[in-house]
């Protein structure tokens, strides 16, 4: 992978670990972090033997947002343009791990506000270590969730919820973010990477082509009606009836085995 500042990268057991390092700032945002985020991810798609990734942080936090030393507007600074931020960093790095082919597992070693929090969430699957907090922090500064946030919020816990958290800044716990549907699983701090590793180790030796086209009508299924639906569905499934994957997995079915995937 190609050298960073800060971020880390290093290959797994078949998936690409990803680790945002910026600890001495809660890993938070600033503009090269993302470009050498997005660089990650790149190689992660154009390389066929990373068949998952697995992002999470150095340090006490998963992320805390953008690094607002860099918007500081005390002496007179004129206000930056947060519009174009979200444009040209956030929005296309949320749409890059949405639209990667792979699945994306997150980590959240602690917490993850702002931004960091809506970044965890255009992950597919989200293990939290029981310290980790998901903070929608936009309104303690005047501003409103972004990266995908008022997306992501209602479609996971309800409206009411929702407006709740971002309107009120107030943290959420891993354990009540596992009860009301927000991710995946909490488990003990010491045991989280270990876990993530194996969890996205295990995805990394699944049907890679079938589980690229489960994330994509999964992300789908919000924003079409069902008839429209079925039809992708139907389509899906005719691309994934080719694959080496499939005979493979029959075959091991019949032959009362653990299929041997290949990711092709």
């Amino acid at each position: 992978m190609a050298d960073t500042q800060t971020v880390l990268a290093e290959r797994q057991d078949g998936f690409l670990l990803i680790t945002l390092n910026r600890p001495d700032r809660l890993n938070a945002f600033n503009e090269t972090m993302h470009h050498e985020l997005r660089q990650c991810l790149s190689e992660a798609q154009s390389h066929d033997d990373i068949r998952a990734v697995l992002l999470t942080g150095a340090g006490r936090a998963f992320c805390a947002g953008q690094d607002l030393s860099d918007r500081d507007m005390r002496g007179g600074n004129e206000a930056p343009d947060l519009g174009h931020t979200l444009e040209t960093l956030y929005n296309p790095l949320v749409r890059q791990i949405r639209a990667l082919p792979k699945p994306v597992v997150c980590a959240v070693n602690g917490v993850a506000a702002g931004a960091g929090a809506n970044i965890a969430l255009a992950c597919d699957i989200v293990l939290a270590a029981h310290s980790a907090r998901f903070i929608q922090a936009f309104s303690k500064i005047g501003l409103v969730p972004d990266s995908g946030g008022t997306w992501f919020l209602p479609r996971l816990i309800g409206e009411a919820r929702a407006k709740a958290l971002a309107m009120t800044g107030e943290p959420l716990n891993a354990e009540t973010a596992v009860s009301w549907g927000l991710i995946w699983k909490a488990v003990p701090d010491m045991e989280l990477l270990k876990e993530a590793k194996t969890f996205t180790a295990q995805l990394a030796g699944g049907a890679t082509k079938g589980l690229a086209l489960t994330k994509q009508l999964i992300q789908d299924a919000s924003v079409q009606p069902l008839d429209r639906h079925l039809d992708a569905e139907r389509d899906a499934q005719r691309v994934a009836g080719k694959t080496a994957d499939y005979r493979e997995g029959v075959a091991a079915f019949l032959e009362k085995r653990h299929a041997r995937f290949s990711g092709s």
